[in-house]
């Protein structure tokens, strides 16, 4: 079970960065004490790493996938 601090893994990508946006939108705003800005940057990282973790998988499936010839090869995801 995922706590506050960890990104569900039934999320998907789009809403981490959705609540991401949130984090980084509440955060510019300065409004909040020092702590919980520090909670919030937490969260916001733990975010961020899934999100980067996903595209990295999403990428190796990509170059799986990818063909060349009658031969499935690795490919390079140019980003």
């Amino acid at each position: 079970m995922a706590t506050e601090q960890e990104p569900s893994a039934a999320k998907t990508l789009e809403q981490d960065i959705e609540e991401l946006q949130k984090i980084v939108s509440q955060l510019e705003k300065d409004t909040m004490g020092l702590e919980e800005s520090i909670t919030l940057f937490e969260r916001g990282v733990a975010l961020s790493e899934s999100a980067k973790k996903r595209l990295e998988e999403a990428e190796t499936r990509v170059e799986i996938l990818s063909k060349r010839g009658n031969k499935i090869e690795p490919e390079p995801f140019e980003k």
